[in-house]
């Protein structure tokens, strides 16, 4: 009689080994991106420029019709100058 060992598994024991190791090593591959990225993470450029939400809204207002183009251009305008 054979202690520790047992030879019946064979070929499936190393199948349900390799699957078990990708399971958890994916997990942890996982959990490290996600804190990696953190809650902050919304999908926004960082890097974005002060103006653009500004501009985005501006485009929103000529669209509904609450503003002329002579009024965009000259809001656009200013918003671009530099201070």
């Amino acid at each position: 009689m054979m202690y520790g060992w047992d030879v019946n598994w064979a070929v499936g024991g190393w199948i349900a080994m390799a699957l078990m190791m990708l399971l958890f090593w994916g997990g942890v591959v996982t959990v490290v991106i996600l804190v990696l990225r953190g809650p902050h993470s919304t999908g926004r450029d960082m890097h974005a420029q002060p103006w653009d939400s500004a501009e985005r809204i501006l485009n929103e207002r000529f669209a509904r019709g609450e503003i002329d183009e002579s009024e965009l251009t000259a809001r656009r305008s200013a918003l671009r100058r530099r201070p």
